[in-house]
């Protein structure tokens, strides 16, 4: 049997993530297969992720709904005895439906692979880690992309054209919209500069600045993208995105759980806050009490001195 990894692009290029599902698929010794479901561009990207077999592609415009894509994994899975995919927004919508169509359950998040059908994965927001072993003849799973390895390019390998879905759904996608931004992505940074709700209505004024000079992505917590600071596509945390970057550099956040179990796996962690007792401070590496709307500005300043010294 063989693995099915799920694509993730942007219409353009593969995301990074990608590159990463197909470092976790070497954990199972079996031929991994890459589903692309997007243009003719991205499958030939695919064709050269080093490690896999051949390319699935399924050309179309835009990404189906769930309920188009589903069925179609369902049937490939027919050849294939793990169903692999980053712990997206887009395999959380299709998955858990193509792991109900399959009568199977579905392994999500998983931050380690320790079998061909054990893992580990975090619970009760990250406070613990849970060991879980599946019996099923098919695995489902998604994983925390950003704590494995991703892999390189090799010599390009076939690419096998799918035939165009049915187009029976019930359910059509209206509109996707989002922002445009030179940053990287927040998924893949090595730096993410993240605020909380305490930088109020300079939230963009105060980080972004610090960000470009970093060369960082940004990041919110929930509480600024309920109230409006900050977007949604921002979010971090158990309900946002997982991110896992050498530095997270946490700016007026005070360290909630759910904000935790998305950044925890940081390499460095830094934290800005004027409130002493934040409890951010108990799993930062790095500490810095002040009032924010001051010692932001002076962090970024410093910063910049240093870059012009050094260049």
């Amino acid at each position: 049997m063989s693995i099915l990894i799920l694509a993730e692009h942007d219409g353009q290029a593969l995301k990074p993530a990608t590159r990463r599902v197909v470092g976790a698929a070497s954990s199972w010794t079996l031929p991994a297969d890459v589903l692309v479901v997007g243009s003719q561009a991205v499958a030939r990207e695919a064709a050269q992720l080093a490690g896999i077999r051949q390319v699935l592609h399924l050309e179309c415009d835009a990404v189906p709904v769930a309920e188009e894509l589903a069925p179609l994994l369902v049937e490939l899975m027919h050849e294939h005895s793990v169903l692999l995919a980053a712990h997206s927004s887009l395999a959380r919508d299709v998955l858990p439906r193509a792991a109900a169509l399959l009568d199977v359950a579905m392994i999500g998040d998983a931050v380690r692979i320790t079998g061909p059908a054990s893992y580990v994965r975090p619970m009760y927001a990250g406070r613990l880690l849970a060991k879980v072993d599946s019996r099923d003849a098919i695995q489902v799973v998604t994983v925390r992309a950003p704590l494995f390895t991703p892999v390189g390019d090799a010599p390009a390998v076939p690419i096998q054209t799918l035939p165009a879905l049915t187009g029976s759904a019930t359910t059509r996608r209206i509109a996707a919209n989002q922002q445009v931004s030179e940053r990287p992505q927040l998924a893949s940074a090595r730096v993410v500069v993240s605020g909380g709700r305490a930088l109020g209505e300079q939230f963009d004024t105060l980080l972004a600045p610090l960000a470009e000079t970093l060369g960082a992505a940004l990041g919110a917590t929930r509480a600024a993208v309920d109230a409006g600071f900050a977007a949604n596509e921002l979010q971090v945390g158990q309900t946002g995105i997982v991110v896992a970057p050498g530095i997270y550099l946490a700016v007026g956040l005070s360290g909630a759980a759910q904000h935790l179990a998305g950044m925890s796996d940081s390499d460095v962690i830094v934290a800005i806050n004027q409130d002493p007792d934040a409890p951010i401070f108990k799993v930062a590496d790095y500490g810095l009490v002040g009032n924010l709307f001051e010692t932001v500005p002076a962090v970024t300043r410093a910063i910049r001195q240093l870059q012009e010294r050094q260049a």
